[in-house]
C-alpha cells in the first residue's frame, strides 16, 4: 500500500514537473552518451594495440650496393657486418628482448617486392644486386622497441633501422586525444547533471510544500515524505540512461560495426555496449539517488 502510494506520487510529480524532469533526463542521456563512447573508444584502442603490436616488427636494413647514405660510405654491407648483426641480435644484451629473427636475403627480397607488385612490367627488369638485405626482429614486448632499434641503429653495415610500432604511435596518440575530450565533456556534463538535479528536486518540493506540510501532520516520517522526490529524480535518470543506452547500441550496431565490418581490426560490438550497460544505468540512478537526497536534507525543510 505504502509502495503504491510513493510511486503514485512520484508519476503525480513527473506529470506536474514534467519539463523538470526531461531536463534531468536529458543531461543524464548527454552525459552517459559521451562517458559511454569515451569508455567504448578506450576499448577500441586497447583491441587495436593488442592486435597490430604483436605484428610489430624492428627491421634492420642493411647497406645495399648504390646507397647514398653517409651509413654507407663503405659500400655494400659485407658477410662480416650481417653476422656481426645477427650476432648482436642473440647477444645477452639483446636476448631478452628478441622473440624471433628473420634474415631476408636480397634474394628474398627481391621475390618479396615482385609478388606484392605482381602486374606490373618494370619489377621485372630489377635484380637482385639492386635489393638490400635486412633483419626482421620480432619483439617480446612490443612496448620495449626503443632498445632494440637503439641498439641496431649506427651499427656499421646497417643503412637504416625501421620499427613499424613508432609508425603507428601518432594514430594512438590521436585516439587517446580523442578518449580524453570525451572524458572531459562527460565530467562537464556529469557535473551538470549534479547540479541540475538537486535544484530541479527543490523545486518540485517548494511547488508541493502544502503536500508535505499535510503528510507531516499525520505523522510521516520524513524518509516517507521524502521518498517521491527522490523517486521521481530516479525515474528520470532512469529514462535517461535507458535512451543514452540504446543510442549507444543503435550506434555500434548500425554504423561502426557495418563500416568497419569487412576491416582486419576487431572493432567493438553491440555486446561491449550491453556489458557496460548495468554500470551507466546503475550508477546514473545511484547518483541521482545520492543527489536527490542531499538536496533534499538540505535546501528543504520537509
Amino acid at each position: 500500500m505504502a509502495i503504491r502510494f510513493l510511486l503514485s506520487q512520484a508519476f503525480k510529480g513527473l506529470r506536474r514537473n514534467a519539463s523538470m524532469a526531461a531536463s534531468v533526463a536529458l543531461v543524464t542521456f548527454v552525459s552517459l552518451l559521451f562517458l559511454g563512447s569515451a569508455v567504448l573508444l578506450q576499448g577500441q584502442i586497447s583491441n587495436m594495440k593488442n592486435d597490430w603490436y604483436d605484428k610489430v616488427e624492428v627491421s634492420a636494413f642493411m647497406c645495399p650496393t648504390k646507397s647514398t647514405s653517409a651509413q654507407c660510405a663503405g659500400g655494400e654491407a659485407t658477410a662480416e657486418q650481417i653476422d656481426s648483426i645477427g650476432n648482436l641480435l642473440k647477444s645477452t644484451e639483446l636476448k631478452p628482448y628478441v622473440e624471433k629473427v628473420y634474415f631476408e636475403t636480397k634474394e628474398d627480397a627481391l621475390k618479396s617486392f615482385q609478388k606484392q607488385m605482381a602486374g606490373t612490367n618494370w619489377v621485372q627488369s630489377l635484380t637482385a644486386d639492386e635489393m638490400q638485405a635486412s633483419y626482421r626482429v620480432k619483439l617480446v614486448n612490443p612496448e620495449q622497441y626503443k632498445i632494440v632499434a637503439e641498439a641496431l641503429s649506427g651499427q656499421p653495415g646497417v643503412e637504416s633501422v625501421v620499427d613499424q610500432r613508432e609508425q603507428l604511435e601518432p594514430l594512438f596518440n590521436m585516439l587517446n586525444r580523442l578518449t580524453y575530450v570525451a572524458g572531459i565533456l562527460a565530467g562537464v556534463m556529469i557535473v551538470t547533471g549534479l547540479l541540475l538535479i538537486p535544484s530541479t528536486i527543490r523545486l518540485s518540493a517548494m511547488f508541493r510544500r502544502n503536500e508535505t506540510q499535510i503528510m507531516r501532520f499525520v505523522g510521516a516520517s520524513n524518509m516517507f515524505i521524502q521518498a517521491p522526490f527522490i523517486l521521481e529524480s530516479a525515474i528520470a535518470a532512469l529514462f535517461g540512461s535507458l535512451l543514452a543506452v540504446g543510442a549507444l547500441y543503435v550506434a555500434v550496431e548500425v554504423f561502426i560495426s557495418r563500416w568497419f565490418s569487412s576491416q582486419l581490426i576487431d572493432v567493438v560490438s553491440g555486446g561491449d555496449v550491453l556489458v557496460m550497460a548495468p554500470f551507466l544505468i546503475i550508477g546514473a540512478v545511484v547518483v541521482s539517488v545520492l543527489a536527490s537526497f542531499v538536496a533534499l536534507r538540505r535546501y528543504t525543510r520537509v
